[in-house]
Parts: structure tokens; C-alpha cells; sequence
């Protein structure tokens, strides 16, 4: 379906492929889009501002903005499309909005300014707000056509305006008092002071009179002498001017002769120069031709001699050429040859190496992907045991088979080698006790460590060969 939008109206248009939202006046909308149309005519907005100056001091802020869409940005319609457009512009949620906006930047502005500040500086006062307010309507692309802010006034129980306006009508009567008798004061003063004025005024204009009158004179009179001068200079400059004219002149007239003379000669040399070089023509013609007769007749046949051999060397060189060319073509063939086998034989290293790089490329890769994994699994293991690290060591030797490795290696180590093994115990009765006091029992126990001497120090003989020192027994032979 296509829709047409009326001049002060957008259409906005969503859905099947529109990323956002589309703005137009005038557009088709398929099936699968949704179209609605806002309309961007401004609209008044009164309010009176509640607000407190710096003093604490109350007042009222009338105020009238007419607000609406910014038509000549796309980015501000865009905001307004998106945020403002659903909302009718006179329902009490745009009131509200526009609102909160102007009182909460109005009561800002003002916390900052006393009231005098206020009053006297109402221009500024106004710019301030409607600049404030501006910078937060374009978050909603908002735009104000026009704000006009009225009179401050009181709010009631708080009447500093009116006492203002009194205190300003008693300081203009009292003023109108004073400027009344400055006038007077001034009056009376003003015509003495013209009367001096006259008579000072008289006398000073007759003094620069006179003076006046006598640099006249003398002016006058340099002004004479001066033209006079100037005259004179006129006339000098005249005479020197005709006199270099006529020295200019006379050497311009020498001068003319000079060069007619000197062209009189010139012509004069100028004709025999000439018939020297015609004369000098003519014997160089007679040589040439005696000299062209001469060798016609004796250079004749040495020419065709000449021609003769030339021809046998270009014939002799030509030869020689073409067996140059057979045996550079034969041992270009040869290097081509050469050069094809050596590009083979290239390739296919270049091909097992690139074999090998293959081989040892996807090697690496499943090393990573192996180290990867067991470092994956370790640290699974290691979350599931609680980060203990010497239970994890453990678990790994466990299921790595390493304690059956450490045992089959240990068995495997002393497999025949038939060793000995003792064993032996305290002597009888040692330990057993009988109920008597302790002075028996530390005899039972030294008695007993001295009859485990004897097997210990068999068996080290049997195992080491080594024999206990003399002084501490002999081993008996069994």
C-alpha cells in the first residue's frame, strides 16, 4: 500500500526490512510493516516556574514555550519518532515532560543568582533558561520555536517585588528632587560662566587676529620670493636642456658622416673580396675537374679489383657466421637442456621437502592437541581431588602402572641372586615381664641387645664377608 503523508506530517515506518525505523513522506509499506504518522506542527506550553534565588527567596516565573519536532535534522526526528511520536503533543505526559524539564533547569539556574542578580539581569536570566532547557529537549529531539518569559513575580506572603517597585519609585522621586535643584544650581552657574566665557572668548579672538595677520604677510612674502626662485630654476634648466640638444646634435652629425664614409669603403672592399672569391670558385672547379678525369682513368680497375675482393670476404665472413650461429644454437639447446634438467630436479626436492614440512606441520599439530588434552585431563583430575597435588601424583603412578613397573624392576634386579635373609628376635623371655621392680626390667632389656649381637654380626659376615673387631667376639664356624 502506498501512503502520502500531509506537509506538516512523517510517516514512520517498521518491520520486514528496515533495521530501525524509516522516516519518509511518502513511501510504500508492504506486507509485514507497520506505518504510523506523527505530526511535527509546534506546540504552546504555559507554565509558572515555582523557583528560589540564592537568598532563599521565593518567586513565580511565567513563562509560554512553543515547542515542537526539529524538521531539519534527521537525527533529532529520528529521537522523536522513537521516543515522543506514540504520545498525543497536548496529553499530560508531554505537559509533564516539558515541564519537569523547564522547572527542574529554571530552579537550578536560579539557586545559583541572588535576587537582585535576577531582577536586574532578566535578559541574561531568560537566555540562561532557554539554553538549559534546550540541551535537554534535543535528548528527545525536541526543538523550541519560541519562549517567552514574563514578569518575575511574588509569591504570595512574599512580596519583594512590590517592595522593590516601591523602593525604586522613592528613589526616582528623590532623585527628580536632586536633578531639579542641580539644574537650578547649574543653571545659574552656566550664565556667569558664559559672561567670562564672552569676554575671555573677545579678547582671545583679537589676539590670534593680529597674529593671523602678520604670518599672512610673511607667508605672503615667501611665497613670492619662492615663485621667483622657481622661475629662475626654470629658466636655467631651459637654457642647459637647448644646450645639450645642440651638443647632441653635433656629435649625432659626425657621426652620420663617419658611418657614410666607412660604408663607402666597405662597398669598395666588399666588390673585390668578391671577385677574389669568384676567381678562387673557378680554379677550385678546374682542379676538381682535372682530378675527376684522372682518377676515372687511373682508379677504374683498382675499384673492380676492389669490389672483387670485397665480395670474396663477405662471402668468407657469411660462412663463418653461419657455422658461429650452428655452434652457439647447438650450445644454447645445450644449456636449455641443462637448465630444464636442473628446474626438475628442483621441483622434486622442492616436493619431498615440502613432503616433509607436511609430515612434520600436522606432527607438531597433534603433539599440541595431545599436550592439550592431557593438560585438560590433568586439570580435571587436579578439581576433582580438590587441588591436591600429591593425591593427583599418586592416582597418576596408580593408573600409570608405575608402583607393578617399580616392582617388576626390583624383582627383576635380584633375581638369582639366592639372597640370605636372617631373622631374628630378643632371646627368650625378653619383654615378658614378671610383676618385678624396674631396676630387672632395664637388665632384660640390655641382655637382650646383647644377644642379638651375635646373629647380626653372622649375617653380615655371610652377606659382606666382613668380620667383627677381636675385641668384640669371634664368629664360630657352624
Amino acid at each position: 500500500m502506498y501512503r502520502v503523508a500531509s506537509a506538516s506530517q512523517y510517516l514512520v515506518i517498521t518491520g520486514s526490512g528496515i533495521d530501525d525505523i524509516k522516516i519518509a513522506k511518502k513511501a510504500w509499506v508492504f506486507p509485514g510493516q507497520s506505518c504510523s504518522v506523527f505530526d511535527i506542527s509546534p506546540v504552546n506550553y504555559t507554565f509558572e516556574v515555582m523557583a528560589m534565588s540564592a537568598e532563599k527567596l521565593p518567586f513565580i516565573l511565567p513563562a509560554v514555550f512553543t515547542i515542537g519536532p526539529r524538521s531539519d535534522d534527521q537525527e533529532s526526528l529520528h529521537k522523536y519518532a522513537k521516543l515522543i511520536s506514540s504520545h498525543d503533543k497536548e496529553s499530560n505526559h508531554m505537559n509533564e515532560l516539558v515541564k519537569g524539564v523547564i522547572e527542574g533547569e529554571t530552579r537550578v539556574l536560579a539557586a545559583s543568582m541572588t535576587m537582585e542578580e535576577i531582577f536586574k539581569g532578566t535578559k541574561e536570566f531568560k537566555k540562561e533558561v532557554f539554553g538549559k532547557v534546550q540541551l535537554e529537549l534535543n535528548q528527545f529531539g525536541l526543538w523550541i520555536y519560541n519562549a517567552n518569559v514574563k514578569q518575575l513575580v511574588d509569591v504570595p506572603g512574599h512580596e519583594y517585588f512590590s517592595y522593590l517597585g516601591q523602593k525604586t519609585q522613592m528613589e526616582a522621586a528623590n532623585q527628580a528632587k536632586i536633578d531639579v535643584s542641580e539644574a537650578k544650581m547649574k543653571g545659574e552657574i552656566g550664565a556667569k560662566l558664559r559672561e567670562g566665557q564672552t569676554l575671555q572668548n573677545a579678547a582671545k579672538i583679537d589676539a590670534e587676529t593680529r597674529i593671523i595677520s602678520t604670518q599672512r604677510q610673511g607667508q605672503g612674502q615667501k611665497e613670492e620670493i619662492k615663485v621667483k626662485t622657481e622661475v629662475k630654476v626654470f629658466e636655467n634648466e631651459r637654457e642647459a636642456e637647448v644646450a645639450e640638444a645642440n651638443a647632441e646634435l653635433a656629435m649625432k652629425k659626425a657621426k652620420w658622416a663617419k658611418d657614410s664614409q666607412v660604408a663607402e669603403v666597405e662597398a669598395r672592399k666588399a666588390v673585390a673580396l668578391r671577385e677574389a672569391e669568384l676567381q678562387k670558385d673557378v680554379e677550385i672547379m678546374n682542379a676538381l675537374t682535372q682530378k675527376e678525369k684522372l682518377k676515372a682513368e687511373f682508379l677504374s680497375k683498382a675499384s673492380v679489383e676492389y669490389e672483387t675482393k670485397v665480395q670474396e670476404a663477405n662471402w668468407e665472413l657469411y660462412r663463418k657466421q653461419k657455422a658461429a650461429e650452428a655452434i652457439l644454437y647447438e650450445k644454447e639447446k645445450e644449456a636449455e637442456a641443462q637448465k630444464a634438467t636442473a628446474e626438475a630436479a628442483l621441483y622434486a626436492r622442492k616436493q619431498v621437502a615440502d613432503g616433509e614440512l607436511y609430515a612434520k606441520q600436522k606432527e607438531a599439530e597433534g603433539l599440541v592437541a595431545l599436550a592439550q588434552a592431557q593438560g585438560t585431563y590433568i586439570r580435571t583430575l587436579l578439581g576433582a581431588l580438590g587441588n591436591n597435588y600429591g593425591a593427583l601424583r599418586d592416582y597418576l603412578m596408580i593408573n600409570g602402572g608405575m608402583y607393578q613397573e617399580i616392582a617388576k624392576i626390583n624383582g627383576e634386579a635380584v633375581k638369582g641372586l639366592q639372597p640370605k635373609i636372617s631373622i631374628w628376635t630378643g632371646a627368650g623371655g625378653v619383654g615378658d615381664g614378671d610383676g618385678g621392680d624396674g631396676q630387672g626390667g632395664a637388665m632384660k632389656e640390655v641382655a637382650g641387645v646383647y644377644k642379638m649381637l651375635p646373629p647380626l654380626f653372622n649375617t653380615v659376615h655371610e652377606q659382606t664377608g666382613m668380620l667383627p673387631p677381636t675385641w668384640m667376639g669371634k664368629i664360630t664356624e657352624s
